[in-house]
Formats: structure tokens, sequence, C-alpha cells
């Protein structure tokens, strides 16, 4: 793929995002409907109630669409660029799920954490099926033990490594940009590597999500006119764990997606610190509230968080290539 062809993909779900947002916005605030701010958020986060949520939808579909026909007209559609679409879907769909329950019946609690698991673990299994139908190999690399190929236990990986990053960047989302730049920043240098290794079907759809993700930006900065919501944040740690795997580079997730990790681990320690102990480890989880308490202002985490990303993603590419 020519360099000035990766342009195109990035355009049009740009373009399809940027036009489509506001009249997205323009719904949701017409019918009033807006998330709810969680009880047990930052109180200075209470103003950000009744902002419409959900955007995620619009960047999904402008990067499902633009995949497509970009790959089509590349001719490089493919059973891998099929299940990476399949698993961002899906788990958009549980999302949106999610966050349409929480619309309809104005609370800050939609699916049960049991059924969204459920959906994650089954989307997860289907994924490797297709995995395995493609013919892509079950290897895995385990430190040392060198390459093994570990069979059906990959299955048992795959489906770990799409839940787990789901659920990571869904945490990670809780501040204007924050995911979505992270996410930018982690899609760009799975972009890289699908481009080095020469696969076009990976290569474009990590661009359709980036121009998605973009033009999704101008409306999610602070201060946010739209959120992404979970139907974003699920289809995106799905996505970029699905495309480490695709490319077999399943451990560049520990770094490239490491923000999304300590964000996760802030979370697993905080409460088991606290049912073991009855004391907290941070002011407030995930760790990017803990720094909102500290008093960093809600930029400077993000811009450190994206910063760190880069970094973290930069040394990545120097290990792989």
């Amino acid at each position: 793929m020519h360099w000035t062809e990766i342009l195109i993909p990035l355009v049009s779900s740009f373009a399809i995002t940027i036009m489509a947002m506001p009249l997205v916005i323009g719904y949701f605030r017409a019918k009033q409907l807006g998330q709810t701010t969680r009880e047990e958020g930052p109180k200075w986060h209470e103003v950000k109630t009744g902002t419409p949520t959900m955007g995620g939808t619009v960047f999904l579909v402008a990067g499902l669409l633009t995949a497509i026909w970009v790959a089509v007209w590349q001719n490089a559609l493919s059973l891998s660029m099929g299940i990476l679409l399949f698993i961002l879907m899906l788990y958009g769909l549980l999302g949106f799920l999610d966050d349409f329950i929480k619309l309809m019946m104005k609370r800050n609690l939609g699916l049960t954490s049991a059924q969204k698991f459920l959906g994650q673990v089954i989307g997860g299994a289907l994924f490797f099926v297709v995995y395995r139908i493609e013919g892509l190999s079950t290897a895995l690399f385990i430190p040392l033990f060198g390459t093994i190929d570990i069979g059906w236990l990959y299955g048992l990986f795959v489906v770990f490594w799409l839940v787990g990053f789901s659920n990571a960047v869904n945490l990670t989302d809780g501040l204007d940009g924050l995911a979505t730049g992270t996410s930018i920043i982690a899609y760009s240098a799975y972009a890289i590597i699908a481009w080095y290794q020469g696969q076009t079907d990976v290569l474009i759809f990590c661009l359709a999500i980036i121009g998605g993700l973009i033009g999704f930006f101008f409306f999610n900065k602070k201060p946010a006119k739209i959120f992404m919501g979970d139907v974003g944040s699920l289809a995106l740690g799905g996505g970029l764990a699905g495309v480490s795997i695709i490319l077999k580079q399943e451990w560049s997730l520990l770094l490239i997606g490491l923000i999304f990790i300590i964000e996760t681990l802030s979370v697993m320690l905080q409460v088991g610190s606290f049912k073991l102990r009855g004391k907290r480890i941070f002011k407030m989880a995930p760790i990017h509230h803990h720094f909102e308490m500290s008093g960093w202002s809600e930029w400077k985490i993000v811009l450190v968080f994206w910063l760190l990303t880069a970094i973290f993603s930069a040394i990545e590419l120097g290990i792989i290539l």
C-alpha cells in the first residue's frame, strides 16, 4: 500500500465522523438523552451530567464502512479483516446495549457485569473459531521456553486478551479525550507494524479506526460535547487485542497498551486493598481520578498519559522493527 493511499481510509473515516457527529449530538440534546455521572465519581464531574454519550457508535460505523470499501478497492478484503470487524462490532453492540439501558432508564448502570462478561467471552470464542478456520498459528512466545504451539490453549489466551483489554480501555475512558487520544496512538503503532509486515488488510482496519477517532476527538476534547460511551471503549479495546493477535505480536500490547493496564491494575489493587485491609491505596481509582484528586488538571493528566503511550509505543516499535 503506497503511502499516499494511506490517506484514503484516514480521510474517509474522518469525513464520515466529522459530518455525522453534529447530527448525533443535536439529536441527543433534543431528546435530552445524556450521561448520568457515577455517584461515586469525583464531585466536580457532576457538571458533565447530561452530556450526550454513545458517540462511539459514529466512529465505529465510519470505521466499518471505510474499512470495507477501501479493502474491496485495494482487493484486501480477508477473513482476518472480517474477524477484526466482527469483534469490533460485537463488543460495540454490547457497549451500545449497556449505554442504551443507562440512557433510557436514567441510571448509571446498564448491563450487569455478568451479562457483559458472558457476551465478551462468547465473542472471544467465536473470534478464535474463525481464526482457526483462517488457518492462523496457535503458537505463542513464552518467556524462558521460546515459541510454542499451545493448540486449543491459545483459544483461552485469545478470550482472556480480548476481554481483558476491552475492559481496560473501558476503565481508561474517564476523562475528556483520554481514551480517544491513547487509542489513536496505540492503533497508529499497530498500523506501522501492519505496514511493515505487508498486511494491508490489518493496516486498512487500523487506519479506518484512527480516522474516525481523530474526527471524534474534535467533539470529545475538553470540554467534551459528547462521550464515546461503552459502545466505543469496549470496541476499541477488543479491536486492539484482535489486531495484536492477527499480527502475531500479542505481547506488544503489554507495552503499547501499558496505560490501559495501569488503569486496570489501579482498580484491582484499590478493590483488593480495601477488602483485605480496609484501606485504599489511591485517593480514587482508576488512577486518572487519583491524579485529579491530587490537584492535576484534566488536560495535564490527559497529555501526560498520551505522552507515555507514545513513548511506550515508540519503544515497542524499536524492539519489533
